[in-house]
């Protein structure tokens, strides 16, 4: 009995701290990944990470149906692809390789590292090996799920 009332305040303990956790990372301007659902709502968000955010133009990829958009994050090309629902970009993340080297039947050969993330009905992707830029995506977007390794998190 005794041992059961240890288990159940611990399992207490924990959750509370858990709680706390979060809304101490929301408080100090951290979204947590899967909570951005639009492209106005990941510039949003950056911004309020302290990222300098701007609007740079479309873009087209051959292995994604909706157009792009190119923005530059802290100066660094960033291309954003908002899908009409969900489940769409759910199945256009399933199609990537883990490594990002492949979306679908398209090969990709990379000047740099691409970076893959997902959240909501957004595609993000960034290629290139500036962490800053790898960190800011990661604290609103969460973990990548795909391409190179994530700074501290395995997307895997």
């Amino acid at each position: 009995m005794q041992k059961q009332r240890l288990m159940v305040r611990t399992a207490l303990v924990t959750m509370a701290f858990i709680a706390t956790s979060c809304a101490v990372n929301q408080a100090a301007g951290e979204t947590v990944g899967e909570s951005v659902e639009s492209y106005d709502g990941l510039l949003d968000a950056l911004r309020g990470n302290g990222s300098t955010v701007e609007s740079v133009g479309p873009v087209s990829q051959p292995f994604f149906v909706p157009e792009g958009r190119v923005i530059s994050v802290d100066g660094y090309e960033v291309q954003v692809f908002e899908f009409s629902i969900e489940q769409n970009a759910r199945s256009a993340a399933a199609s990537i390789s883990p490594d990002g080297s492949s979306v679908g039947t398209t090969i990709i050969s990379w000047v740099e590292t691409p970076h893959f993330y997902k959240s909501g009905k957004l595609i993000v992707l960034y290629v290139g090996d500036e962490a800053a830029v790898v960190d800011a995506l990661e604290v609103v977007l969460g973990a990548q799920i795909a391409g190179g390794r994530s700074r501290g998190r395995s997307p895997y």
